[in-house]
């Protein structure tokens, strides 16, 4: 069962407590949205899963194993990609390329062109543009390769951190939509995201995050109908 628990975990740079004490539960084929201003620890979280931060304290489990220990490329070999603040594409390498750099810990060669037509099919934009360099395309299709990268691994659990920053409304639209549609075929969601009513309204349950600490959590839909919620981070 791909069910990923934290338990009091603790996180660190340097001296400086990013995390404390996080509960933090994500049921098999679901999205779980992570809210809060900047500087909330919600980057950390993600960081901390996908192994790019170590918890100094607490558990943290993924289909019933351990990874508070575990590096980064093994935590996507179990199934867990992160799609980073800011695309982290390899600029001077073309988009499917870059796609295949997903790919990069599976050895069978047919497999991985399955999931690049797959990649293709959710993003026809990005089959397009597969010989034309990454780093010349929109913010848009950046976010789009990004996102077609960490499906190359065939994630369980998909981890995305601000896919809609720096969006026009209607790429935004886009993505989201391919990221229901992700969701729909039991890829589960955490889900990172500027605007808290784009991702109340996407996920399924939420967590608030304030200086680093989880300050409230329920469905989507009471966090959305919540009058300090609604006030502090929907402007309603």
């Amino acid at each position: 069962m791909s069910r990923l628990e934290l338990s009091r975990v603790s996180a660190f740079y340097g001296d400086a407590q990013a995390l404390f004490d996080i509960d933090l539960v994500v049921e098999p084929g679901e999205i779980v949205a992570i809210i809060g201003s900047n500087g909330a620890g919600k980057t950390t979280v993600l960081r901390t899963i996908s192994g790019l931060v170590r918890p100094r304290e607490g558990s943290l489990q993924y289909d019933g194993r351990d990874l508070a220990s575990t590096h980064p490329w093994s935590v996507v070999s179990h199934g867990i990609a992160h799609v980073p603040e800011g695309r982290r594409l390899f600029r001077d390498m073309s988009v499917q390329e870059n796609l295949m750099m997903g790919a990069y810990h599976r050895n069978n060669a047919a497999d991985g062109k399955v999931d690049l037509d797959r990649v293709y099919t959710l993003f026809p934009r990005l089959a397009e543009r597969r010989d034309q360099l990454a780093g010349t395309m929109s913010g848009g299709e950046q976010q789009m390769a990004a996102i077609g990268r960490a499906l190359m691994a065939r994630p369980r659990l998909l981890l995305l951190d601000e896919p809609s920053l720096g969006l026009a409304p209607k790429i935004i639209e886009t993505v989201f939509k391919t990221i229901r549609e992700i969701n729909s075929e039991g890829v589960g969601i955490v889900l990172v995201e500027q605007s808290a009513q784009l991702a109340l309204e996407t996920a399924q349950r939420a967590y608030l995050m304030e200086n680093g600490r989880i300050v409230k959590t329920g469905s989507a839909s009471d966090l959305m109908n919540d009058d300090a919620v609604r006030e502090a981070y929907l402007g309603l």
